[in-house]
């Protein structure tokens, strides 16, 4: 697992880190919106700029010492999904629905949800690490579920049709 930053460089890099990693995710939706907008050729740009983020994202998670054997790496999501759907996202719900944010509250409780599965997918693939079973995930685009196999029916978290789900590559 991934140990906390102990040095300046260390904190500097793991900024960095968040910096490059929220970067990446904006313009992919910045990205989605110009091709919405008829924009393509900026959608294009927004893309490449955003691949260019996650090789320095990479890079920087490497250089602090972030990326362990699939093990730990499986280990260390299991802990983070697990911090997020028994803490972070229950006092950010209850947040957002004392300031009366139903949107925000919607959104956290779909991420809420979908952590919880996250971290029992990686639990099952612990378990089972090395023994390389062919499985197709399916993610929900409403709100990321995450099914192994193709979905039988409307998505169980959001409701939404089945046709929402994405096979991932």
């Amino acid at each position: 697992m991934m140990s906390q930053p102990t040095s300046k460089t260390d904190l500097n890099l793991m900024e960095a880190f968040a910096g490059e990693s929220q970067a990446n995710r904006k313009y992919l939706a910045f990205a989605e919106k110009a091709d919405a907008e008829g924009h393509k050729q900026v959608a294009k740009l927004f893309r490449a700029a955003a691949a260019a983020e996650t090789v320095h994202a990479h890079a920087h998670l490497r250089v602090y010492g972030g990326v362990s054997t699939t093990a730990e790496n499986l280990e260390a999501a299991i802990s983070g999904e697990t911090h997020e759907f028994s803490s972070m996202y229950p006092q950010m719900i209850e947040e957002a629905k004392a300031e009366g944010r139903d949107p925000a509250v919607r959104s956290f409780v779909f991420a809420n949800q979908v952590e919880q599965i996250h971290a029992e997918l990686y639990s099952k693939a612990l378990e089972q690490l090395g023994r390389n079973s062919a499985t197709d995930y399916y993610v929900c685009k409403v709100c990321g579920n995450t099914l192994e196999g193709e979905p039988s029916g409307p998505c169980e978290v959001c409701m939404a049709n089945q046709a929402a789900f994405f096979k991932v590559d």
